[in-house]
């Protein structure tokens, strides 16, 4: 069990909020949620490649946008047709 883990465990406080692995929400066919991204590595209307500690997620559509941008937070919106992870390891 990672430290993380444990923190998270004792705490009663979901992981992704006490480490920086990325947690990804999609609703519908249409926006995508992406806590603890790094960056942004591509940005096109049809493609986007986001950055994050475990490797890159990788989003093709129509029309996508970048919305609602923080530090460690995005969504991207559009008609989304694909998505693809690109592990690190």
């Amino acid at each position: 069990m990672k430290n993380y883990d444990k923190v998270s465990k004792f705490l009663e406080i979901p992981r992704e909020v006490v480490s920086n692995i990325p947690k990804i929400t999609i609703t519908g066919f249409d926006e995508i949620l992406i806590e603890n991204f790094k960056g942004i590595l591509e940005y096109e209307d049809f493609f986007t490649r986001i950055s994050t500690s475990l490797g890159n997620i990788n989003i093709n559509g129509f029309n996508l946008k970048l919305n609602q941008m923080t530090d460690d937070d995005i969504i991207v919106t559009g008609k989304i047709e694909n998505i693809d992870f690109e592990n690190k390891n």
